[in-house]
C-alpha cells in the first residue's frame, strides 16, 4: 500500500510512541493525585502543554486539552455563543470550513434562536474578505475562518479576517487542524481569539486535541463535560496523560522539522502533479488534469486534482494499493459532492471527479512516482470503460406514436 492520505491521519512517530509507553506501565499515576507519582505525571502534562502551545504560538496557560479538534470547536463555539449578548445572534462561517465547525455553529445558533451564514470563497478557495466585511455587523457573535483547508490545502489570510471581525466586536475562531505542524503558525500575531487542533494530524496519537483561547475569551467558555474540574474547569475527567505527552512530543518534533519537511514535501507534490499531468494530458489534452485551488497559497503536502471524465469513486475502486481520498475523511461516507469544491464554483461532476493527495514524512520519491503511474492507469481505465459503455448504449429512437 502506498499511503498518500496524511491529511486524514498520520502514523504515530516512533519517538512519540517511545515517550508515551512509560505512561501506560511505570508512570501511570493520575496527574490529579497529590502524591509524588501524581505530581511527576502532572509535571509531564504541563511540559507537554507548553510544547503543544509553542507549535502554534500559544502560551502554555492558554492551552486546554480535549479529545480532539471536533470537541475543541464545539467547546469554543457553544461557549462563545452562550455568553454573547442577546443582540449578537449571527455566526459567520467560511463556506469551506470543516463540517465539524459548520455543524457546531448550526447547533449552537439554533439553541439560541440565532442563524449561521456562509462567507463566500473565491474560485481558488480562499476566503472572500469583501464578503466577510459586508456581512459583519454589531449582531455577529463569532466568525470562523480556518487556517488551511483539509481538502484543497488552500491557506487563508487569517490575519486580515481577524482584523475585520474585531472591528465589528466579534471574536475569531480558527481551525488549525491541517496547518499545525505543516506551516508556521502564531495565533497571537494572527489575531486569533480561539483555536483548535488535533494530535493525530501531526504524527501524534488519536483521541487528544487542544483548544487555545485568549484569557478574556476563555472566561466566557462553559464546559461541555462536568465533573472534577480538570483543565481549568473546562474539561472534566481524568486527563489522557499518555496522549497528552505524545501530543507534546509530536509538537516538538513537528516544530523541529517544519522547514525541511515543507520543502521536501512540496517537491514531492510537484513531482506527483507533473507526472500525472504528463501521463494524462499526452493522451487526453491539457484539460485532463486540473488543480483545485490553483493560484492560491497551499499547504506544502497537499494537492486536490480533478480528472475530467473519470469519477473519483470509480478511480478509487481501481486503486486497491494506493490510499488517497475523494474528500474529507470525515465525509467519506457521504455520496454528495464535496461542499468545499462546490463552494469554489465547481459543478457536481467536477467535484465528484476530484481526488485529494497528501504526502507525509514517510513518503518517498519512489512511492510518488509509482502512485502517480497507478492513478494515471486507473483514470485511463475508468475513461475507457465510460467510453465503451457510451458506445454500447443502444440508441434511443423517436418514441412510437400511441394508437387511437
Amino acid at each position: 500500500m502506498i499511503y498518500l492520505d496524511y491529511n486524514a491521519t498520520t502514523p504515530v512517530d516512533p519517538r512519540v510512541l517511545e515517550a508515551m509507553l512509560p505512561m501506560f506501565a511505570t508512570d501511570f499515576a493520575n496527574p490529579s493525585s497529590k502524591h509524588a507519582a501524581g505530581r511527576d505525571v502532572a509535571a509531564r502534562v504541563e511540559r507537554a502543554r507548553g510544547e503543544v502551545g509553542a507549535l502554534v504560538g500559544a502560551r502554555r496557560k492558554d492551552v486546554v486539552f480535549t479529545s480532539g479538534a471536533t470537541e475543541s470547536v464545539n467547546l469554543a463555539i457553544h461557549g462563545v455563543l452562550a455568553s454573547a449578548g442577546p443582540a449578537r445572534r449571527r455566526v459567520l462561517v467560511g463556506a469551506t470550513e470543516h463540517k465539524a465547525v459548520i455543524a457546531a455553529a448550526e447547533a449552537a445558533a439554533t439553541a439560541r434562536g440565532g442563524t449561521v451564514e456562509a462567507v463566500a470563497v473565491h474560485d481558488n478557495g480562499t476566503i472572500d474578505l469583501d464578503d466577510l466585511e459586508r456581512r459583519l455587523g454589531a449582531d455577529v457573535a463569532l466568525v470562523a475562518v480556518m487556517a488551511a483547508n483539509n481538502e484543497t490545502g488552500v491557506i487563508n489570510d487569517v490575519r486580515h479576517a481577524a482584523t475585520l471581525a474585531h472591528r465589528a466586536g466579534a471574536p475569531l475562531l480558527c481551525d488549525l487542524t491541517q496547518a499545525a505542524g505543516k506551516i508556521p503558525v502564531a495565533i497571537g500575531a494572527l489575531g486569533v481569539d480561539v483555536a483548535a487542533w488535533s494530535a493525530h494530524k501531526l504524527y501524534g496519537p488519536k483521541g487528544v486535541g487542544a483548544l487555545a483561547a485568549a484569557p478574556a475569551l476563555r472566561g466566557r467558555l462553559t464546559p461541555l463535560i462536568s465533573g472534577g474540574g480538570q483543565e481549568r474547569g473546562l474539561r472534566a475527567g481524568t486527563v489522557n496523560a499518555a496522549g497528552i505527552v505524545g501530543f507534546g512530543r509530536a509538537s516538538a518534533i513537528a516544530a523541529e522539522l517544519l522547514d525541511s519537511e515543507a520543502v521536501r514535501q512540496q517537491n514531492l507534490v510537484r513531482l506527483l502533479r507533473l507526472r500525472l499531468t504528463q501521463r494524462l494530458t499526452s493522451r487526453y489534452g491539457p484539460a485532463a488534469v486540473e488543480v483545485n485551488g490553483a493560484g492560491a497559497p497551499r499547504l506544502p503536502n497537499t494537492v486536490s486534482l480533478r480528472f475530467r471524465g473519470a469519477d473519483a469513486d470509480a478511480v478509487l475502486a481501481c486503486l486497491p494499493d494506493v490510499a488517497v481520498s475523494a474528500g474529507s475523511a470525515c465525509g467519506s461516507g457521504d455520496p454528495e459532492p464535496s461542499h468545499v469544491l462546490l463552494a469554489m464554483g465547481l459543478d457536481a461532476e467536477a467535484a465528484l471527479s476530484s481526488l485529494r493527495f497528501s504526502v507525509g514524512r514517510p513518503t518517498t520519491e519512489q512511492e510518488v512516482v509509482a502512485a502517480a503511474d497507478r492513478v494515471a492507469d486507473a483514470v485511463i481505465r475508468v475513461r475507457e470503460l465510460r467510453a465503451e459503455q457510451t458506445r454500447e448504449r443502444p440508441s434511443q429512437g423517436s418514441p412510437v406514436a400511441a394508437g387511437p
